[in-house]
C-alpha cells in the first residue's frame, strides 16, 4: 500500500496545483466575461494532458493495469483535472478494496500453531 501511495503522490501534487490554477484564473475569467464553467474546464483538462504526457504521470500502472498506453494518458489526465476530488475518489477506493481483503482474511478459517515437543523450563523465584 505504502508503494502505490508513493506512486500515485506527484498525481495528487498534479491535482492539487491544477486546483490552485483555476483559483488564480477564476478571477481573470470572470474580469473577461468568459463562460467560467467551459473555460475552466477547458484550462483543467488541458493542464491534466500536459502534465500526463509530459511529466508522465500514471495512475492506471500503479494500480495494476498493464499496457494501458493511451488509456493510462486519458485517465490520467481527467483525474489530475479533477483537482484534489479526483485523486481523493481514488485513494477512497483504495480504502475500500483494502477494507474488503481485510474482510476477506478475517473469514479465513483460524489455524491453531502447532505445539512443540520441547517444553519451555519454568523459572523460580527466590
Amino acid at each position: 500500500m505504502d508503494k502505490l501511495v508513493t506512486a500515485l503522490g506527484p498525481v495528487f501534487a498534479a491535482g492539487f496545483a491544477a486546483q490552485q490554477l483555476l483559483e488564480i484564473l477564476s478571477p481573470i475569467v470572470t474580469k473577461l466575461r468568459l463562460n467560467k464553467k467551459i473555460t475552466m474546464g477547458l484550462v483543467s483538462i488541458v493542464f491534466g494532458f500536459v502534465l500526463s504526457f509530459g511529466a508522465g504521470l500514471r495512475v492506471l500502472e500503479p494500480l495494476g493495469v498493464s499496457n494501458a498506453g493511451l488509456w493510462d494518458v486519458i485517465v490520467s489526465a481527467l483525474i489530475v483535472s479533477a483537482g484534489t476530488e479526483g485523486i481523493n475518489s481514488v485513494m477512497k477506493f483504495l480504502g475500500y478494496a483494502k477494507e474488503i481483503k481485510g474482510s476477506e482474511l478475517a473469514a479465513q478459517p483460524f489455524e491453531k500453531p502447532r505445539e512443540t515437543s520441547k517444553p519451555v523450563p519454568k523459572l523460580s523465584v527466590r
